[in-house]
């Protein structure tokens, strides 16, 4: 079994996905409007994915995976999910606001994909954790609302790790944002990370130029994999074997 990552999918399908005719796809947001390395990303990470993941492979997703505002909106997106072979374990973006009462999401994703929220899931003996996250004290316009929402995302991370019975090989968690501000100064996300010996953050959001900042791939005794889909030129990344 292999565990592979990727994040930011950024899908917006306004009618089912057909990899046997994607130039008939029909999108409300395609991504090429901001850059042009993104035409046609879906069928990118749909060729890419198909070429690597096995169908007992697991396939990490922090976040940002459907443009869409409404559950229902999502439809297209999370099929598109349901056509890709392997486990998928996701947590929300900033932009998941599709990604509503926890229950109702779990009901409508296809059943390889995995919601993480205050929870946890294992893999033979590797827990995934996760929360969003969000922008870090000190960030550049670090808000009283940001501290806020950054104060909610601690609690939920240390509800996810304390979800864990016993002691797991390792402990993976997933994040959308980078668990610390441009700067790297030690968050308190770090510092549940060390608390509950995480090994691994898997992480994505970061795209263009401020990919710069991303965290190197080791600090404080954990892995930091970015694996926004742009970055990792839109094909999963091997994250580990086990």
């Amino acid at each position: 079994m292999r565990f592979f990552g990727i994040s930011d999918l950024h899908l917006s399908f306004t009618k089912p996905a057909d990899p046997a005719n994607w130039e008939q796809s029909e999108l409300h947001k395609p991504m090429d409007i901001f850059n042009p390395e993104w035409y046609r990303h879906y069928q990118k990470i749909y060729d890419n994915w198909q070429a690597l993941v096995q169908p007992d492979d697991v396939v990490l997703l922090p976040g940002d995976i459907s443009w869409a505002t409404r559950l229902e909106e999502a439809r297209h997106d999370v099929d598109y999910l349901g056509l890709l072979p392997g486990t998928i374990y996701a947590v929300p973006g900033n932009h998941d606001y599709w990604w509503q009462g926890i229950a109702k999401t779990r009901a409508f994703v296809p059943g390889n994909v995995k919601l993480i929220q205050n929870d946890h899931a294992l893999v033979g003996d590797t827990a995934i954790c996760g929360t969003r996250g969000w922008t870090c004290p000190n960030s550049h316009q670090f808000t009283q609302q940001d501290e806020k929402i950054y104060k909610r995302e601690l609690i939920r991370l240390e509800n996810s790790l304390r979800s864990i019975q016993g002691r797991p090989g390792e402990i993976i968690v997933l994040m959308h944002f980078m668990p610390t501000n441009e700067n790297h100064e030690r968050s308190g996300f770090i510092d549940l990370f060390c608390r509950f010996n995480v090994s691994r953050v898997v992480y994505g959001h970061l795209h263009d130029r401020a990919r710069n900042y991303r965290l190197p791939d080791e600090a404080w005794g954990i892995k930091f994999h970015l694996v926004s889909a742009d970055y990792l030129n839109f094909s999963p990344v091997l994250i580990k074997e086990q």
